[in-house]
């Protein structure tokens, strides 16, 4: 019985060493943006055909237009929350940086999410389908100047004009918002012309198939694609490699839902108004390039007459809080790998807690003090369990004197003697097996929750998602694991014995490289752990004294 009870240690530490595996590919810097095969660079809008309806739901199809030639003209909009770039091709925001997230490896610069090249290629596109109409390739005329945000303002225009043809004018409109990561995208059509002008909206994000970070962790890797969302299908994620296969399945037509490009701790999706219906599409445009979005109908334009379309962009952080506020599921793209059914509820005890206190830190102590309290009878059978074991020490230590030539002999004797005192050998594996799936959930809970990532608790730690800099919280976790291990009785078998006293070591090692937050709930848990056995064991020796 002492060998099962050795074996599920093992498990448990190897599924340690997994975790510990998967932070540190967590922590590998970046893949950098690749180059294309000529050597050339490749450039966002490039070679990208205008997305055509399957059926048409207003416009004609059109001819592709030949991508712009040298470098564009580009815009900056500032506000409170964002510094966007915009492109003179198609008027689109190929550069978006969020000003309260900071960069992963350099904190003294803002997080780009949609990028032109610098490490990815990720642009939010939009374009109007039909002969002479503006597309995502169309050189638009930008205003002159830097737009920021007015200090009173709660919200800031930037109007865009494509060149007039035919007799039609169409100008876009990107709505800024204070204290938001929300950007609506519109179109403004005028019709001056003699003849009906028929017309589809497109908005598609165009991306590179590399991961924002390396995320892999438990053989699962946090997302990085495409996502689709509508009320009969529910949310799905799709995969660059069944985009390239031609194997990827959502929901094509529907008058509601989103389309979303998801990555860790961050996603941008389009958000078409309820109730109007659309179109959804997955494509790939080269060996590197894809593209995810939706079409939106235009109502014929009358000669004469004016129409608007657009729909709003959500581009920033997973903040949990506030997604399903701004969209139906949105919610839904936080990442929590295989264990979502733990993880979600433990993050949402932990956002409590923060609430409570201010601080991801000591919102973690009181989670796992709640923890604690809820395991407290498995915890306090387990504990008597070995308590009982320790008492047993000498008669055991008699019997492998007796016996030490005869395993079985001696395996039989000790399963007599526990069963005459009524003590069951794996009870002191019962906690350990029960904490293993609540360790891993918070260990997607700090991976994944963008509200975790750059968070202080106190002193030295001033990232809760990132390993403690001076190791001194897994220095602390292998003492109270070492003093945990002299509570326990001590295995009969020598070498038992030895691995038993190295899992401190070993563990300590692994834990180096947690994250901090990770770190903290184990040093937590086995505090309160080490009080709870301490006090059981001493009322244990006292009754078999007297």
């Amino acid at each position: 019985m002492d060998n099962r009870r050795l074996i599920l240690l093992t498990i448990f530490a190897f599924s340690i060493f997994m975790l510990w595996e998967g932070w540190t590919k967590h922590n590998a810097p970046p893949v950098a943006a690749q180059v294309a095969a000529n050597g050339a660079a490749v450039t966002a809008g490039a070679d990208t055909a205008i997305p055509q309806a399957s059926t048409q739901l207003n416009g004609g199809s059109v001819p592709v237009e030949t991508a712009a030639t040298g470098s564009a003209p580009t815009l900056t909009v500032r506000t409170d929350s964002v510094v966007a770039t915009v492109s003179a091709d198609g008027g689109d925001i190929v550069r978006l940086e969020l000003t309260r997230h900071k960069a992963t490896a350099d904190k003294s610069k803002n997080y780009v999410l949609l990028d032109n090249g610098t490490r990815h290629i990720y642009a939010a596109q939009s374009g109007l389908t039909g002969q002479g109409l503006p597309n995502h390739k169309t050189r638009f005329t930008l205003p002159e100047g830097e737009q920021v945000m007015a200090a009173d303002a709660k919200s800031l225009t930037v109007r865009l004009e494509a060149p007039a043809e035919n007799g039609v004018s169409v100008s876009k409109l990107l709505t800024f918002h204070r204290d938001s990561y929300v950007i609506d995208v519109a179109y403004e059509i005028r019709n001056g012309s003699d003849a009906p002008v028929r017309t589809d909206a497109y908005f598609q994000f165009q991306r590179d198939g590399e991961a924002a970070e390396t995320t892999e962790a438990m053989g699962v890797s946090t997302f990085t694609g495409p996502a689709f969302y509508t009320d009969a299908l529910k949310f799905q994620k799709v995969s660059f490699e069944d985009i390239a296969d031609g194997s990827a399945k959502f929901a094509k037509k529907d008058d509601n839902g989103w389309v979303a490009m998801v990555q860790h701790y961050f996603v941008s999706a389009f958000l078409p108004e309820q109730g109007v219906q659309r179109e959804y599409f997955a494509r790939k445009i080269n060996d590197r390039l894809y593209t995810a979005g939706t079409i939106l109908p235009v109502e014929e334009i009358a000669p004469g007459a004016s129409a608007t379309v657009g729909t709003r962009l959500y581009s920033g952080p997973q903040e949990q809080a506030h997604l399903e506020a701004i969209a139906p599921g949105l919610d839904l793209v936080v990442d929590y790998g295989w264990l979502t059914v733990i993880a979600a509820p433990l993050f949402w005890v932990l956002q409590w807690f923060h609430n409570l206190t201010g601080n991801w830190g000591w919102a973690i102590i009181l989670v796992t003090i709640c923890l604690k309290l809820i395991f407290f009878p498995l915890s306090a059978a387990s504990y008597k369990s070995m308590a009982k074991m320790r008492t047993l020490g000498p008669r055991l230590q008699r019997l492998k004197e007796q016996h030490g030539d005869d395993k079985a002999r001696m395996q039989k004797e000790m399963m007599e003697i526990y069963k005459k005192e009524k003590i069951n050998p794996l009870g002191g594996c019962l906690p350990i097996l029960v904490q293993i799936p609540v360790f891993i959930a918070l260990y997607w809970v700090l991976l994944g929750s963008v509200e975790m990532r750059q968070a202080p608790w106190l002193g030295w730690i001033t990232d809760l998602s990132v390993k403690d800099p001076y190791f001194i919280l897994p220095v602390i976790m292998g003492a109270t694991m070492l003093i945990q291990m002299r509570l326990n009785p001590t295995p009969p078998d020598p070498m038992q014995a030895k691995v038993m006293m190295a899992m401190p070591i070993v563990f300590t090692f692994m834990f180096l490289f947690f994250p901090a937050g990770l770190v903290l709930y184990w040093v937590v848990n086995n505090t309160l752990s080490i009080a709870q056995q301490w006090q059981i064991t001493k009322m244990i020796e006292s009754g078999q004294k007297t």
